[in-house]
């Protein structure tokens, strides 16, 4: 079991880096309204220009993006549109607040979309829409193309999600069997203008497949994705329709439509949160590195990546001299062979735990800023160099555990669990490394 100093430490730049991507004071950073006078990021509105504003917000951080919206904007708000996944007692003024469904998209996620494009039919020439957006947005918000089922999406996205698939991938799929992503909504705004800010939990931050790129005009490739599709060996568990579409999808273009003008901005990200975590870490005395903020691929791979870094520090100062903190982000994923509970940042440290096996003075924290892995209550998990040493008195194996993707009940039995509640924010993930001298 991790100690509770090493804990708090862990804690605190965690908690740091929440705050970086805290949804209200993002907003704040990126919106300012002031003598008749719209700023969205860089770009001015003039609101003698607009007869109405409506702002729709969806994600897991779609509550506290529209109350930091609705703080600014306040009776300018014509009407709103709240989507979560998560119920919230308190209602904010001017929206109203429909909960769906996530990491799988339902009934509840097809009534939200409808629920858009109606306010979207609403909408004239001198109205300005403006689109909160954050992680979780693809499977909240879901109306898929002709021919394919609400089933065949969730088919999809559960064999994809499993598979350990891209996210980059995924999110290119779910673009090209619906009717909404992939810019689908510019078409039913149109006329109107648009604005959309983005909290973004798509490594490297590419706009048009963070919550896949419902307001951005669409320029992946179908036929891309369907490659990795292949090489997974995975086609043939997907459903035919999906197949069909994917292997006549190419990069499509939206020059022929009328769509609305549109401005996107980020306003979180995961390096924005590991460069406040890196503050609060050198704050406590640790000498600090942010390694990278695009890890992706493998959780197991990835973390034997990492315990590599972190063994040669612990042996010889190298690339940085302890004590170190190494900070890192992005998005891992899982090939889930086993039939255990868990996800990919209790995956990490259960993996990270095994390399550094009786390497004493190395603690890490994998978690996600959503505060939610996988499918669990947790949002990851603590680890130090006796976390994988077999315990003959519980007669539990750590690499029993982690080959059959049980992490959760690892992490569960040891008492290392990392549990926040959702965090109403979604930047990806986040990992930090202790070396203490």
């Amino acid at each position: 079991m991790v100690e509770k100093n090493i804990k708090k430490n862990l804690d605190k730049i965690y908690n740091a880096a929440l705050l970086a991507a805290n949804p209200i004071g993002c907003i704040n950073e990126f919106i300012e309204e002031k003598n008749e006078l719209l700023k969205i990021g860089k770009k001015k509105y003039n609101l003698h220009s607009y007869e109405k504003i409506y702002v729709i917000s969806f994600g897991k951080a779609a509550y506290e993006m529209a109350i930091g919206t609705q703080r600014i904007l306040k009776k300018r708000i014509a009407k709103g549109i709240i989507i979560s996944n998560a119920s919230f007692e308190k209602k904010v003024p001017g929206f109203k607040f429909i909960e769906s469904s996530h990491p799988l998209p339902d009934d509840k996620s097809v009534k939200a979309a409808n629920a858009i494009i109606s306010l979207l039919k609403q909408t004239k020439k001198n109205d300005l829409v403006i689109f909160l957006i954050s992680g979780g947005g693809s499977s909240m918000v879901a109306l898929p193309d002709e021919d394919i089922t609400l089933e065949d999406k969730k088919i999809t996205t559960q064999i994809l999600m499993k598979s350990g698939v891209d996210i980059k991938t995924l999110n290119i799929v779910r673009k090209k069997i619906s009717k909404i992503k992939g810019g689908g909504l510019l078409k039913y705004s149109y006329p109107s203008e648009i604005a959309t800010l983005i909290m973004s939990d798509v490594v490297g931050d590419q706009l048009d497949m963070i919550a896949s790129g419902p307001t951005l005009p669409d320029k992946s490739d179908g036929e891309e994705a369907w490659r990795e599709i292949v090489e997974l060996g995975i086609e043939n568990q997907l459903p035919h329709e999906v197949v069909k579409k994917l292997k006549n999808s190419s990069k499509k273009s939206n020059k022929k439509q009328k769509l609305s003008k549109q401005n996107a901005v980020i306003i979180g990200s995961n390096l924005k949160s590991l460069e406040n975590a890196k503050k609060q870490a050198e704050s406590l005395g640790y000498n600090t590195l942010i390694l990278t903020s695009q890890i992706k691929g493998e959780a197991k791979t990835v973390a034997k990546s990492l315990a590599s870094i972190a063994l040669e520090i612990r042996n010889s100062n190298v690339p940085i001299e302890k004590p170190a903190c190494i900070i890192v982000g992005g998005e891992t994923s899982v090939t889930v062979k086993g039939n255990g509970i868990g996800g990919r940042n209790s995956e990490m440290a259960l993996a990270f735990a095994i390399e550094i096996t009786n390497k004493n003075k190395i603690s890490a924290l994998f978690a996600g800023t959503d505060g939610i892995d996988g499918v669990t209550n947790a949002a990851g998990a603590y680890c130090n160099e006796t976390t994988g040493i077999k315990n003959k008195k519980t007669r539990i194996n750590a690499k029993d555990f982690l080959a059959n993707n049980d992490s959760y009940n690892y992490f569960k039995k040891t008492g290392d669990l990392k549990i926040t509640g959702p965090s109403g924010t979604n930047v990806n993930d986040i990992g930090i490394i202790f070396i203490e001298k």
